[in-house]
């Protein structure tokens, strides 16, 4: 997560569920996570779901998680 001009950016982690649909999360916001049918539903949830957990802990995000960095690693 880094400020922006405009409010924060986090990492999103998106992936394909083995039953169809998609489902993402966000690394640095422990159990903020959501679901949709699209890749474009997905997003907008997880928009959504950003705000709510910022409006819910007050835009206090611990400072533990505010810090990391994403790598990607394909095995």
């Amino acid at each position: 997560m880094t400020d922006t001009e405009h409010g924060f950016k986090f990492n999103v982690v998106i992936e394909e569920d083995e039953d169809g649909g998609y489902i993402a999360e966000v690394p640095s916001l422990p159990g903020c996570h959501t679901q949709g049918d699209t890749p474009e539903e997905v997003l907008k949830n997880i928009k959504e779901a950003i705000s709510l957990y910022i409006e819910t802990i007050g835009a206090r995000i611990p400072p533990e998680y505010m810090e990391r960095e994403l790598i990607e690693v394909i095995v």
